[in-house]
């Protein structure tokens, strides 16, 4: 027998659960099936058990500063297992969030691995054997996509990790190479070196952080440098030796000169790749390049009834993307009407180090290239009350304009709280707020989002407190 349903999403990663969730609203009969657990990569071992440990990390570098706010605190240390335990516990929890929502919005979940087995169908199978036969109209992947690995650096998920170890470490290294200065890969480094780790960073490129903001990521990776963090950019990791209980990389530098780091562990964080294999795609039209599904502006791939969303296609890969492009898939399928596709230069990207990094939209160095006339502005944290009295006043907020019609073209911000602040210059280039808005919106005080005013107000020659 067959289960027959309106839309069936493979995978449960923010992308499909929430997908799943908008499709049950518009009164469609839905099921998702999910290999692993509910929430996918995301919840269970991506951005938010990462940032239960950035967490903790924040906190004991609070405590060893605990002197400069007065207080005193002895003996500042900490217990692995229970901060690995935390953050597992953090991912268990939102889990089962999802599996409640699921339950609440009668979606059916099916444990298993999902293959397409003709139109309008997909088998189910766990363990090798069959668990189900599903019809839908409609078929959404949502496989979502795994860490990269590169010739000669291969993961072996004990001396060579990728951010799946590197979330549940059994000891804490004395030394670690990251190799990839991206999101994960700092993250990753600013966990590590807050709890005492020798981090040595190795990046292809010629600056940290390359998606950011040129200006940015010069003070990230001199605030990195400052932490004790050793970075090396232009540089590559040509080969790993493994021995016993540590690995020596062979490391080929801006110059072409090469040497060699030993240390205890090594994070590889160089990319990922979408989950393509397994799912049935071959006997289809469903194109993909570079291991990602090829998809228009909506989320329709090449076969009729197909689709796919999140990190099985092309960037940003990020979860919030993923979460609205669901949204928007189901309902331009349910034939909703003013459903509009995601505009991608209004997604915020966030790194969740120290200090934290957020951005939107254009980096100064883009809209140039662009050909926009441009206006910068600029504010230091070191300008702003609540970030003198947080005791965490370093960091800039840069805000680019279109001179000509006060567009905001773009926002970059590394300091305190930026990943939560970034939201409100999403919000002002979705609504296409110009600078005259912007300046006449009154910001409350004292609050680390003044800088955001002052950033906007120095663009225009009418910066108050530098």
């Amino acid at each position: 027998m067959a289960d027959n349903f309106d839309l069936v999403v493979i995978g449960s990663g923010p992308g499909g659960y929430v997908a799943a969730i908008r499709a049950a609203q518009l009164g469609m009969k839905t099921a998702i099936v999910e290999r692993e657990a509910l929430g996918g990569i995301c919840l269970n071992w991506g951005c938010i058990p990462t940032k239960a440990l950035l967490r903790t990390s924040e906190v004991f570098h609070l405590m060893q500063h605990a002197g400069d706010f007065g207080l005193s605190v002895k003996d500042v240390g900490y217990e692995l297992t229970k901060v690995v335990e935390r953050s597992r516990k953090v991912a268990g929890r939102l889990s089962n969030g999802v599996k409640f929502l699921m339950k609440k919005n009668k979606i059916t979940v099916y444990e298993g691995r999902a293959k397409l087995a003709g139109k309008g169908k997909v088998a189910v199978a766990k363990d090798g054997k069959p668990v189900a036969t599903l019809n839908a109209a409609n078929i959404m992947l949502a496989t979502g996509a795994r860490a990269r690995s590169l010739p000669g650096l291969e993961p072996d998920g004990k001396l060579v990790w990728t951010y799946r170890e590197a979330m549940v470490p059994d000891t804490m290294p004395k030394s670690l190479l990251v190799v990839g200065s991206g999101a994960i890969g700092i993250e990753f480094a600013s966990f590590y070196r807050t709890l005492g780790v020798e981090v040595t960073v190795v990046e292809v490129l010629d600056r940290i952080l390359p998606v950011e903001d040129a200006e940015i990521s010069a003070i990230a990776q001199k605030s990195f440098a400052k932490q004790g963090m050793k970075i090396q950019t232009g540089a590559t990791v040509k080969k790993l030796d493994k021995g016993k209980s540590n690995v020596m990389a062979t490391i080929e530098t801006k110059d072409k000169k090469t040497e060699s780091l030993t240390v205890d562990r090594v994070i590889l964080a160089v990319g990922i790749i979408g989950n393509v294999e397994n799912l049935g795609i071959e006997n289809t039209k469903v194109k993909v390049e570079k291991t990602h599904v090829v998809t228009d502006e909506w989320g329709a791939t090449g076969e009729p009834g197909i689709y796919a969303i999140g990190d099985l296609t092309g960037p940003p890969w990020l979860a919030h993307k993923a979460s609205h492009e669901g949204v928007v898939c189901v309902e331009k399928i349910a034939g909703v009407k003013g459903v509009h596709p995601i505009d991608k230069g209004n997604i915020p990207g966030c790194t969740y180090c120290h200090p934290q990094v957020a951005s939107v939209g254009l980096t100064e160095e883009a809209a140039k290239k662009a050909g926009y006339e441009i206006k910068v502005g600029r504010f230091p944290f070191v300008g702003n009350g609540k970030a003198i009295a947080l005791g965490d006043d370093q960091g800039l907020v840069k805000t680019v304009f279109d001179a000509k019609t006060g567009a905001l073209l773009g926002a970059h911000m590394i300091g305190p709280e930026v990943t939560e602040l970034i939201q409100g210059y999403a919000i002002a280039r979705t609504l296409e707020t110009t600078e005259a808005e912007l300046m006449t919106t009154v910001f409350p005080h004292p609050t680390l989002s003044e800088t955001m005013h002052e950033s906007v107000l120095d663009a225009y020659g009418r910066v108050i407190h530098v």
